[in-house]
């Protein structure tokens, strides 16, 4: 039987930039962190990540048993990227509750407290039980 050949090396996953402030040369410890999504090359590099260790794992699967059976890859909506920002460099608490665009710029000081991008709606909140559970007959 052949030995598989190592699969290549893997892109690294892009750094959130934590813990420090994303703000380059800010070295403030975060207080307020918030969440945007991938921009195309970051979601070009998690997906090569994940395709490597798909490749990986079908090489090292028993050919006797059932290949392994993976999920669509990853896409803009699965993801995202955490941002982190010091007090001087915080967006306001509504706007970090909210998942920002990919192409964001805050925490840049010159849109601060605000963002260029507009926010993704937040999610609906879950309807609240409004029947009664039954009791059962024994309570009655």
């Amino acid at each position: 039987m052949p030995v598989p050949e190592p699969a290549p090396e893997a892109a690294p996953l892009p750094s959130s930039q934590g813990p420090g402030c994303s703000v380059a040369s800010c070295v403030v410890p975060p207080l307020v962190q918030w969440q945007r999504r991938p921009t195309e090359d970051e979601l070009d590099a998690i997906v090569a990540v994940e395709q490597s260790r798909r490749d990986q794992a079908l090489a090292a699967a028993d050919p006797q048993q059932p290949p392994p059976v993976f999920g669509p890859l990853p896409t803009q909506k699965d993801i995202l990227i955490a941002v982190f920002a010091c007090g001087a460099h915080a967006i306001s608490m509504d706007l970090a509750a909210l998942v920002h665009a990919a192409n964001c710029t805050a925490p840049d000081p010159a849109v601060l407290p605000g963002c260029n991008c507009t926010p993704e709606a937040p999610p609906e909140p879950e309807p609240l039980h409004v029947e009664p559970a039954p009791l059962p007959d024994h309570w009655a």
